[in-house]
């Protein structure tokens, strides 16, 4: 079902945005002596990676457009949380908007398949390729966005989700009861509680503090969040397992991008491509100087895990496998298992 009405909340921000623009988002950029502002909306804070991501593509537009087109930029908290930002793209308060599967996934439930564990190789120049040639993804799972009213233009990660936590997690055995911070996703949900874990959505500003006065345990998110929100200060363990991506995608809203002209479209389409590249390097290069930075100044522990616990986790991740195809049903399951024959033929290469 497309969750296509706004609240009154959303509804006034729809306004809001409509007014500040000057209403001629979706004019063309082709019209001589005219400028045009675009919105593009992201999850997290200046100086992460999405915001690094999302100035370049501004940069990038601007540029090719001769400065006919203005984008403004709204990192979270600005116009509301993540999933009201997803909320505020699909009714066209906003163009474009970086939507993560950890905040939407009851809004595209299939799209949780990026939550499971030990889907996706550890060799980031095999997930730049499926992310640019996987059927499973770039139609099947694009189609079920495009239900929802969102248009995915490109999926690309922020780099692999590694845990923090105030007791050591380095088997599947260790988890039993403790309080994991997840995002609001039903399928990180299942996840966790595959290890016996305690899972405890929390918004994302508030897990520092959330960890601080032990509401929480632990957390995962990539290296460079852990250093930017400096969780690593308020935990006793880093635990790199590798378990997951943490995958987003660059989405927009489809009503905008078709009413745009041909060549503006195909503007926006070589900028994306431009982009896959670069958020591959940046990921590596923040998550990177993330980690040296993160050992330099703090005394966390550092642990690595072995093959052995890997082969451990990887078993015991399966009930989560067998949670999403009973969630999202068959469409679902047949993305999952287009999925895994695309990454296996990638990886027997």
């Amino acid at each position: 079902m497309k969750r296509i009405i706004p609240s009154v909340t959303l509804l006034i921000l729809i306004v809001i945005l409509s007014v500040g623009c000057g209403g001629n988002a979706n004019k063309s950029p082709s019209d001589e002596d005219q400028t045009y502002n675009w919105r593009f909306a992201h999850e997290e804070n200046n100086g992460s990676i999405q915001d690094v991501y999302v100035k370049k593509f501004k940069e990038v537009i601007e540029r090719r457009s001769n400065g006919k087109i203005n984008i403004d930029i709204y990192p979270v908290g600005q116009i509301g949380d993540a999933t009201q930002q997803c909320e505020l793209l699909q009714n066209g308060g906003l163009e474009f908007a970086i939507i993560s599967p950890g905040n939407t996934g009851t809004i595209v439930p299939e799209n949780q398949l990026f939550s499971l564990h030990f889907l996706f190789p550890e060799d980031m120049e095999k997930n730049k390729e499926i992310f640019k040639t996987s059927t499973a993804l770039n139609e099947m799972l694009t189609s079920k966005y495009l239900e929802r009213n969102i248009k995915v233009l490109s999926y690309w990660t922020e780099g692999t989700m590694e845990w923090t936590t105030k007791k050591p997690v380095n088997t599947p055995d260790k988890w039993k009861g403790i309080k994991m911070r997840t995002m609001p996703s039903p399928m990180i949900v299942a996840s966790y509680e595959a290890y016996g874990a305690n899972p405890t959505p929390l918004p994302y500003m508030e897990v520092y503090s959330g960890l601080q006065l032990n509401m929480i345990e632990g957390q995962e998110n990539p290296i460079s969040a852990i250093e930017e929100m400096k969780f690593y200060e308020v935990q006793k363990y880093l635990t790199l397992g590798a378990s997951s991506l943490y995958v987003t995608t660059t989405s927009v809203n489809p009503k905008f991008f078709e009413g745009l002209p041909e060549d503006i479209q195909q503007m926006i389409l070589n900028t994306i491509e431009e982009l896959r590249d670069f958020s591959f390097d940046a990921q590596a290069e923040l998550n990177g100087g993330a980690l040296d930075k993160i050992k330099s100044t703090s005394d966390i522990e550092v642990v690595h895990l072995t093959e052995e616990e890997r082969a451990k986790f990887k078993e015991a991740s399966k009930v989560a496998y067998n949670k999403y195809i009973n969630m999202v049903g068959k469409d679902g399951e047949n993305i999952l298992t287009k999925l895994m024959e695309e990454i296996s033929e990638l990886e027997s290469k």
